[in-house]
């Protein structure tokens, strides 16, 4: 599953939907993309999925070093948490993304793939919420 928010809107894809000519036709114009964890993960991903590197087509910010920085760490949900960025969906990380991926895939369990949905829209719709907080933080320590 890829999620992307973009000035275009936020776009998601499950499974063989994930192709590379929409995922580049929703990053058109785009010039950082953001992640958590993405140099690492995502984009290595990706480039091994789709034989494409979205680092040739935008720079790349991975918030996780941002963090670190700030003496922030643990995953996404970790930092959120410790931000006071609040989740609809609690409870799910992504060793529980991964289980519910195989629920669907192996019992066509449509309320795992809703869920997981919303876990993916919920981590990418927080990343520039934990980008404003970090930048924040950062300005209330330098003045």
């Amino acid at each position: 599953m890829v999620g992307v928010l973009s000035p275009r809107g936020f776009h998601q894809w499950i499974g063989r939907e994930v192709a590379v000519a929409p995922l580049l036709a929703s990053l058109r114009g785009v010039d950082t993309l953001v992640t958590f964890n993405g140099d690492r993960f995502d984009l290595p991903v990706l480039r091994r999925a789709l034989g494409v590197d979205l680092r040739d087509h935008a720079t790349s910010h991975d918030l996780l070093y941002d963090c670190w920085r700030m003496n922030l760490y643990g995953g996404l949900k970790v930092v959120e948490a410790r931000l006071g960025i609040r989740r609809v969906l609690e409870g799910v990380d992504g060793f529980e993304a991964m289980r519910l991926w195989e629920r669907y895939q192996r019992r066509d369990d449509v309320g795992a793939l809703q869920r997981l949905c919303q876990y993916n829209r919920e981590d990418v719709f927080n990343l520039p919420r934990v980008e404003a907080r970090l930048r924040q933080l950062e300005e209330m320590a330098c003045p």
